[in-house]
């Protein structure tokens, strides 16, 4: 209900990088998708994007608390 609260945090780590995805409580649901398609489809994306740089991308959903 409110895409302009999502907060992208990305770290680099050892031999990859790092993304956190963290949105309002109640939007995580929302933010991942039915049956996880939409958080399959953004790691998917990280993973591709990080590969061409020869690196692992890992990808959490979190929510504010």
């Amino acid at each position: 209900d409110h895409p302009d609260s999502v907060q992208v945090d990305e770290r680099v780590e050892r031999g990859g990088v790092r993304i956190e995805l963290t949105t309002r409580s109640g939007d995580l649901g929302k933010l991942i998708g039915r049956r996880g398609r939409t958080a399959a489809a953004v790691r998917a994306l990280a993973e591709i994007a990080a590969e061409r740089d020869g690196m692992r991308a890992a990808v959490d959903f979190l929510d504010e608390e």
